[in-house]
């Protein structure tokens, strides 16, 4: 599996390709690197590569998926961009805008419209819950809003940023 992974504001790609005992090939940024790594405590792991012994300390960050790692002589902010992260992260800036339709980000399927066709919502209604990635999520006007026409049924599947509701 595949990650993207932002050290200090810098990105790369990351991916496990195999491992074997304590012995881990991995890919950054189409380079392959083989390490041998070992938890040498809780948090705390032993990494050797090439010959030179590396020790960092991972520490659990107040927000999901996001680190800091020490090492002897310096610290590095982590967040690990996993497919889970990219859609909550594109939901939240993509879920909806000031324009005049809802969508979602992610393919899925239609698991509730609590709307009909000329209702009037408030702000933080919500408006369809979408089931994507094995997670349902539900989609809510940023403001008072009319309906002005549902263009999905319940059961439907959808693609990626396809119009579902159209508001006032």
């Amino acid at each position: 599996m595949a990650l993207e992974i932002n050290i200090d504001g810098n990105s790369s790609n990351v991916e496990l390709l195999s491992k074997e005992g304590n012995i881990y090939r991995v890919s950054i940024d189409d380079q392959i690197y083989e390490v041998d790594l070992v938890k040498v405590e809780n948090g705390v792991y032993s990494i050797l590569h090439k010959n030179k012994s590396f020790n960092v300390e991972l520490i659990q960050g107040k927000k999901p998926k996001t680190y800091t790692i020490n090492t002897l002589y310096n610290s590095y902010d982590i967040d690990i961009l996993d497919a889970e992260a990219k859609y909550l992260k594109n939901r939240k800036s993509d879920d909806m805008d000031d324009d005049n339709t809802i969508s979602s980000p992610m393919p899925g399927k239609v698991v509730k419209i609590l709307v009909k066709k000329g209702d009037k919502v408030k702000a933080g209604d919500t408006v369809v819950i979408i089931s994507a990635m094995k997670m349902e999520s539900e989609y809510k006007v940023k403001k008072d809003r009319l309906i002005i026409d549902i263009l999905v049924n319940e059961g439907d599947t959808i693609d990626g940023n396809q119009p579902l509701v159209i508001i006032e």
